[in-house]
């Protein structure tokens, strides 16, 4: 993903240039249709860690009005109705088509009178209305802000004299191989991580910043903050290996130019469904990452 205004789950690569679509050419339509499937998979294996996320929140009082910035295809928007169950979320995107996939996820799960979705580049110094909410919700957004500064200082703004901005960061792209993994490539997937590290440099400069001292400088009061160490056994769900899968393949885009012909053509075999080296027959998979909360109220 390349803007602010956009989700992403876990990182950037094959999200770039494409205004939240696939980042290889397709249409707008093919790229959000792309990406919607990696936040839907995000959201299924990381389920447990958003919702204790939302339950550790130190709120004062259970927020009834609630806005999403950067929504996606709704992670955070249903695990914050699920978490609190009298509260109405304002689900805001640029991205048309995760907005329509979010609107059909809140009909069928009988929410769809709690949610209300918001199209707008969150980059534009004036925002749409979004009411006076108790929480603010930021997961993986705010390091895609090209002013994050302007941001921080809009949700101050919008916030209700005693609400809450939970601004909650991964530390990239999820890891998944086992360093001695693929065979005869080992340490294949670190290397195409670091591939990638002059793309994030110039495109997503505050990915991995600390968010305390621009929040404190945007006039919050940063209450607490958390990192939370994920590490999922791919045997606790199928669903890992496809987000392997997915992640892997929107990384080789980035990293295909500085990585090795021996790396490249390791990692096109673990991406190839009809080879038995494909991540997706593989059983010694796991999800590992960070996630980092940030809970500040108004000073």
């Amino acid at each position: 993903m390349t803007q602010a205004h956009q989700h992403t789950s876990h990182g950037d690569i094959g999200h770039h240039g494409h205004g939240h679509g696939g980042g290889h050419g397709g249409t707008q339509q093919d790229g959000d249709s792309g990406q919607a499937e990696i936040l839907e998979l995000d959201a299924e294996v990381l389920a447990e860690h958003i919702a204790s996320i939302t339950a550790w929140l130190p709120l004062k009082v259970e927020p009834r009005q609630i806005v999403d910035l950067g929504c996606g295809t709704g992670a955070g928007t249903f695990a914050l109705l699920e978490r609190f169950p009298e509260a109405h979320v304002t689900a805001v995107d640029a991205s048309a088509g995760h907005l329509q996939f979010l609107r059909e996820k809140a009909c069928a799960r009988g929410v769809s009178d709690r949610v209300r979705t918001v199209q707008t580049d969150l980059d534009t110094s004036r925002w749409p209305d979004l009411g006076t909410p108790d929480l603010v919700w930021a997961s993986a957004s705010m390091h895609h802000m090209a002013h994050p500064d302007r941001a921080l200082r809009s949700v101050h703004e919008l916030l209700a004299p005693s609400g809450m901005f939970a601004v909650v960061e991964l530390d990239g792209f999820p890891r998944f191989l086992p360093a001695d993994a693929p065979e005869g490539r080992p340490g294949l997937e670190e290397r195409a991580h670091k591939a990638t590290d002059s793309f994030h440099a110039e495109h997503v400069p505050h990915r991995g910043a600390d968010w305390g001292p621009m929040l404190a400088a945007a006039g919050f009061d940063v209450q607490d903050e958390r990192t939370i160490t994920v590490n999922i056994a791919g045997n606790r769900s199928e669903a890992v290996g496809r987000y392997a899968h997915g992640s892997l393949q929107r990384i080789r885009g980035a990293a295909a130019p500085m990585l090795s012909p021996e790396d490249l053509a390791a990692l096109d075999e673990l991406l190839d469904v009809n080879s038995p080296h494909c991540v997706l027959h593989r059983d010694d998979l796991a999800v590992r990452t960070e996630r980092t909360v940030w809970a500040a109220h108004r000073s």
